[in-house]
């Protein structure tokens, strides 16, 4: 079976919104919650996953997890809200 890659993102204790890639987003959470994650995280814990996306391969999921960070927040919150409505 071929492994999926999870784009996700995630609300920061600050607010916040941190996007990156996984192939286990579970267990992507918990290295960031143990504090051995991303810097950024780290110092704005705790973090909540509040949206996600698979994708068939690691390029594709690189491809939008660029095009997500080249968001404004606004846009991202507006991304969470209409994924999260429609699901």
């Amino acid at each position: 079976m071929k492994t999926l890659y999870t784009v996700y993102i995630l609300r920061c204790a600050d607010g916040s919104l941190y996007t990156g890639i996984a192939r286990d987003v579970t267990k992507r959470l918990l290295v960031h919650m143990s504090g051995n994650g991303s810097a950024y995280v780290r110092s704005r814990l705790p973090a909540i996953i509040v949206h996600t996306e698979l994708y068939p391969n690691r390029s594709a999921a690189t491809k939008r997890e660029i095009a997500i960070k080249k968001l404004s927040k606004k846009e991202k919150e507006g991304l969470i809200v209409n994924i999260d409505i429609n699901n």
